[in-house]
C-alpha cells in the first residue's frame, strides 16, 4: 500500500550526502591527490557516490578516475560523518583501504597524484588528517 504523504515527507528531509574516500597503499606509502577544485589542497582520492552505485564501486571508480590505478583487496575502514568535515555541506564519507601497483597518474579533478609516507604528509583538506592518523594508528 502506498501512502501519499510518505514521498512528501522524504523530500522535506535534509540528509548528509554520501561520499567515499580511499587510502591506496603502494608499498609502504599512500597515494594523495592535489585537488583542482575547491576546496583546494591535498586529499585522499574520493568523491560522491552516484545514485544506484554501491559505495565499493564508487571507491573503485574514484580511485581509477583520479589516480589511474586499479585497486586490489578493497576493504572498508571507517565512516566519518562530522557535519563540519566538508565546507561545501554535510557529507558522510565511508573510507576504504586498497592496494595498487605502479605509479599514480592524476586525472579527473586531480591536479597531481603522488606517493607519501607517514612522515612526509602535506597539509590535508577536509578531515583527511584525522582519517590518516586513525589509519596509521591501526597499522601499528
Amino acid at each position: 500500500m502506498h501512502c501519499p504523504h510518505c514521498k512528501a515527507e522524504i523530500e522535506t528531509f535534509k540528509n548528509p550526502t554520501p561520499t567515499v574516500d580511499i587510502i591506496i597503499e603502494i608499498g609502504n606509502k599512500i597515494v594523495l591527490i592535489e585537488r583542482k577544485n575547491p576546496p583546494y589542497g591535498w586529499a585522499l582520492p574520493g568523491g560522491f557516490v552516484d545514485y544506484g552505485e554501491s559505495y565499493e564501486n564508487a571507491a573503485l571508480r574514484e580511485a581509477e578516475e583520479e589516480t589511474g590505478l586499479k585497486i586490489l583487496d578493497l576493504h572498508q575502514f571507517h565512516t566519518y560523518s562530522d557535519p563540519g568535515r566538508d565546507p561545501r555541506g554535510h557529507t558522510a564519507s565511508t573510507v576504504f583501504i586498497g592496494r595498487a601497483e605502479g605509479s599514480p597518474c592524476a586525472g579527473d579533478d586531480a591536479k597531481r597524484a603522488e606517493l607519501f609516507g607517514q612522515d612526509t604528509l602535506p597539509l590535508l583538506a577536509f578531515d583527511h588528517g584525522l582519517i590518516l592518523a586513525d589509519y596509521f594508528k591501526s597499522k601499528k
